[in-house]
């Protein structure tokens, strides 16, 4: 059967989409997946996916693609984050007999996109952190390892995601030869330029190359976290108009007025949300249901298709946002529970506070906090802006702002606290910290006693490169280099013919003749 492109791919093989869940890090799993579709989500895309990970580790493949096959879970787009072809296509098709559409992420604006990390494990281990709306949506993907040590096969440092929306020749690249190779079809998800006019280029030369399907989200890379703002439904709607391929627009989607209002701005074809279907999976129906209900029915999906409990204790963060405002408590016990069925026991308790809450509330009474509905119901989450910091009790100041008025090393954190417990000499105050000199190439400390005043890696590749020594970071280049370079020697003289007799070496065969005689 031949591939379906374009259009034809859109209305036939997904259906005609409109409402999709976007590809968030540990956070659009299986159990999710599910969850969203039986609440108005049409297509669902797998969390983003290194390539190179992918294609060297088999449990890889198997956590996060192969044990996660349910029929009900489809359409389903896999998307990889990639920045080589060759491994970019390897990727996919080990991928594609278990999808309807291989995406390629052009849109992670996250410094480890940049960047990347030192971790140990997989390459997306322990880090917090919150890109707006979805590309590397890091809710609790973790990006270092406990131990924060690289690990033998983990992906090259960085260089994905937005930080390839300039080298054109290489998305060019890697679009083509996937198009070809594959037997689905292949679509991209981009940020965009500050220019419209860019922007539309921008997506013409990803059509050129075989993109069959484009999701635009209407920030730039440089608006991410509290920087986030609005996102551009002009750019989207401009690149609409000038590509012949379905687009998806994604950005300020928080309700299904929202959903209506991008579709009917922009003539785009399908909405995805990502934040907004992270505090409401309810969105797509235009429901907003009991913040309990929807935890009860994802706990009863983990329980037919488990996750890490990370990843549900993530849910329910998002899910439980403004209860656990009024509730503080509540984020303790569930930071701390084990189980799965611990989970759902602090959703029970939180039940019955809600209804607690509901019996005392008094006819006519509004929302608190500004709050479109009371805490209980699904909502929105609006994300505080720079200035804002992290006040979201009406006019609270930031923690730092405190601890800088109160003498900033007497308030800690609980964190540190721990620490403290557990090294009781321990000291956070910044004037004690030792110094160290820094190397003279990427700025770590240096070794001390270090000849070329590098830091260990620095020093490695230098020491390699010039067959030096550093004794300082044990390195002996140099003396292994001499070392088997006089050996080689002393082998080639062995194997030089010599005259025999006289006792030399060369007449010990007639020696040993002479014996056996």
């Amino acid at each position: 059967m031949p591939k379906l492109q374009g259009f034809e791919f859109w209305s036939r093989t997904l259906g005609g989409a409109r409402h999709v869940v976007a590809p968030m890090v540990d956070q659009s799993e299986l159990a999710w997946r599910l969850l969203s579709r039986r609440h108005g989500a049409q297509l669902c895309y797998t969390p983003m996916l290194h390539a190179q990970v992918f294609v060297r580790d088999a449990n890889y493949r198997k956590e996060n693609l192969y044990c996660e096959v349910c029929p009900e879970d489809r359409p389903l787009i896999v998307q990889f984050c990639a920045n080589d072809p060759e491994v970019f296509v390897q990727a996919a098709l080990l991928a594609q007999d278990y999808c309807d559409a291989i995406d390629l992420n052009l849109g992670c604006p996250q410094m480890i996109a940049k960047r990347g990390v030192q971790a140990r494990g997989q390459p997306w281990l322990r880090a917090r952190r919150f890109s707006s709306e979805s590309e590397g949506l890091l809710v609790g993907p973790r990006l270092l390892g406990s131990h924060g040590v690289r690990c033998p096969g983990a992906p090259p440092a960085g260089h994905y995601g937005a930080f390839l929306q300039e080298e054109w020749d290489l998305l060019q690249r890697m679009i083509l030869l996937a198009h070809e190779k594959l037997s689905v079809p292949v679509t991209c998800k981009i940020r965009v330029f500050p220019e419209i006019d860019k922007t539309v280029k921008y997506a013409q030369m990803l059509e050129k190359a075989g993109c069959q399907l484009l999701t635009v989200h209407g920030r730039t890379k440089e608006q991410k976290g509290p920087l986030s703002g609005t996102a551009s439904w002009e750019h989207i709607k401009a690149v609409r108009k000038a590509v012949a391929i379905p687009v998806f627009a994604n950005g300020n989607i928080q309700c299904l007025r929202d959903v209506e209002r991008c579709i009917q701005d922009t003539g785009v074809q399908g909405v995805m949300s990502a934040e907004g279907n992270l505090h409401n999976p309810a969105l797509f129906e235009g429901r907003s249901p009991a913040v309990w209900e929807l935890a009860e029915e994802y706990l009863d999906i983990v329980r037919q298709h488990p996750c890490p409990l990370s990843y549900v204790r993530a849910h329910l963060f998002k899910l439980w946002h403004h209860t656990l405002q009024v509730h503080q408590e509540l984020r303790e016990e569930l930071a701390k529970v084990k189980t799965l069925e611990g989970v759902a026991a602090v959703n029970q308790d939180l039940k019955l506070r809600c209804q607690e809450d509901i019996s005392r509330q008094k006819e006519g009474e509004k929302p608190s906090g500004g709050l479109p509905f009371f805490h209980w119901i699904c909502q929105p989450y609006f994300r505080p802006g720079p200035r804002e910091g992290s006040k979201e009790n009406g006019g609270a100041r930031s923690k730092r702002a405190l601890e800088e008025e109160e003498g900033g090393t007497d308030v800690l954190s609980k964190n540190k606290q721990k620490k403290q417990l557990r090294n009781p000499h321990k000291t956070f105050d910044p004037s004690l910290k030792p110094k160290y000199a820094k190397c003279d190439q990427c700025g770590n400390p240096k070794g001390n006693r270090c000849v070329f005043n590098l830091c260990r890696g620095c020093c490695k590749k230098r020491a390699f490169r010039e067959a030096a020594d550093c004794p300082g970071h044990g390195l002996l280049f140099k003396t292994k280099l001499e070392k088997s370079l006089a050996w080689k020697g002393a082998q080639s003289r062995l194997q030089e013919p010599q005259p025999a007799g006289s006792g030399e070496p060369g007449g010990f065969p007639e020696v040993v003749g002479s014996a056996l005689a």
